[in-house]
């Protein structure tokens, strides 16, 4: 194993399992490994510890305990949902999106229109912004259901989501937002947001890999996507995961209590970042609004540069970062957020997305904004599109 230290820039991809939270789950992969779904004590005892992680998580977003399932992950989440929306709605056969989406509900649609559905995918601005007005006019009599995320993985840009609410339920449509990259970021609140369904995935808020949940507002029809058993009050079949559900549901507890703290530090921690790196080196575009936008997340162009080799290089220092969502990594296309915004294959493929947590340390920002200057100088005086140095020393 290498002793390179790891400087770690791609909290949109995953986080770091928290001391507190690996704590919470540990007692329950050692000594109480039992099934809750059991008759006898040594199982059945679980069930108060699932509870206890359902309040939890319920408070993160201000819901009811008995309007969350757990489930595998935010796509399992967000595809259930969606699947749920169109099987109570038999006859309504059209969905409304956006063409910036998470993988997870991108595939879900056109899987449902190879078997014969309608999508109408919404386009963005070149900040990465929605027009609500396109939204209110793509809803037909036949729309099962709108699906926005509340921020995008990639740019960070947070769209309004309570205002689409709200026009979803004036034409009696079903709405679901992934939000799966919000929480320790902003505060979630379902009943003032008015969603009928929202995704969530404990691995981006510092807990493990492997388990979600679905918010299913009080009295929305429901149909389960995991059929089996009668877990989760017969709403998704299989076997508790219990530690992991205990895990998610510290994770939560911790963000709340934290939020407010760890928003402000991570916001000036990410604006000195961009800044500094916008100011050492020319030829840098944000791509995105700069606000409303992820505290957490700054998305970069880098003229004359292709992501890959910028990656290559961070990583050769222990710099982890990305050049989009980790569910397309491996594809040599061009990210599809930024196709949709507007921007030139050249600069999508010259971008770079770095992404914080509470973790992140002054030193770790210093460092990238000592190498990544240098790097950049590397990679253009290669390139031969590149015909001037466009490289300020940070100290000019």
């Amino acid at each position: 194993m290498s002793n390179t230290p790891v400087y770690y820039f791609d909290n949109n991809a995953t986080t770091r399992v928290a001391p507190e939270v690996l704590e919470a789950m540990l007692p329950f992969l050692t000594e109480q490994w039992g099934n809750p779904s059991s008759a006898y004590t040594f199982g059945n005892r679980l069930v108060g510890a699932v509870d206890a992680a359902r309040e939890q998580v319920a408070a993160l977003i201000n819901a009811d305990p008995r309007e969350i399932i757990f489930t595998s992950c935010g796509t399992e989440s967000s595809n259930a949902a969606l699947n749920s929306a169109l099987l109570t709605r038999p006859g309504k056969r059209h969905l409304v999106t956006t063409a910036v989406e998470h993988s997870a509900n991108l595939k879900f649609g056109e899987a449902f229109e190879k078997r014969g559905g309608e999508v109408t995918w919404l386009a963005v601005d070149r900040a990465g912004q929605l027009d609500v007005h396109e939204l209110h006019e793509a809803i037909r009599e036949d729309t099962a259901a709108v699906t926005v995320m509340l921020a995008n993985n990639e740019t960070g840009v947070v769209f309004p989501i309570e205002e689409i609410a709200a026009m979803c339920r004036a034409k009696n449509v079903l709405f679901h937002t992934d939000a799966v990259q919000t929480p320790g970021k902003l505060k979630l609140d379902v009943k003032a947001i008015g969603v009928d369904f929202l995704s969530l995935s404990a691995h981006k808020l510092h807990a493990p890999k492997g388990i979600g949940l679905l918010y299913i507002r009080r009295g929305t029809p429901w149909q389960p996507y995991v059929m089996g058993g009668s877990q989760e009050s017969g709403r998704r079949g299989g076997t508790e995961n219990v530690a992991q559900i205990a895990a998610f549901g510290r994770a939560a507890k911790l963000a709340m209590t934290s939020l407010e703290n760890d928003v402000d530090r991570i916001r000036s921690l990410r604006d000195r970042m961009e800044d500094g790196i916008m100011n050492a080196i020319e030829g840098v575009t944000r791509n995105g609004a700069k606000e409303p936008r992820l505290v957490n997340t700054s998305n970069l162009s880098f003229a004359d540069c292709e992501a890959e080799a910028i990656l290559l290089l961070l990583d050769r220092e222990g710099i982890c970062a990305s050049s989009g969502s980790a569910c397309t990594t491996g594809s040599l296309a061009p990210s599809h957020v930024l196709t949709a915004m507007g921007v030139s294959p050249e600069h999508a493929l010259g971008s770079v997305r770095l992404s914080l947590s509470k973790y992140t340390t002054d030193a770790e920002v210093d460092f990238l904004l000592e190498k990544l200057p240098e790097m950049i100088a590397k990679l253009r005086g290669a390139s031969p599109r590149s015909t001037k140095p466009v490289v300020q020393s940070a100290q000019s």
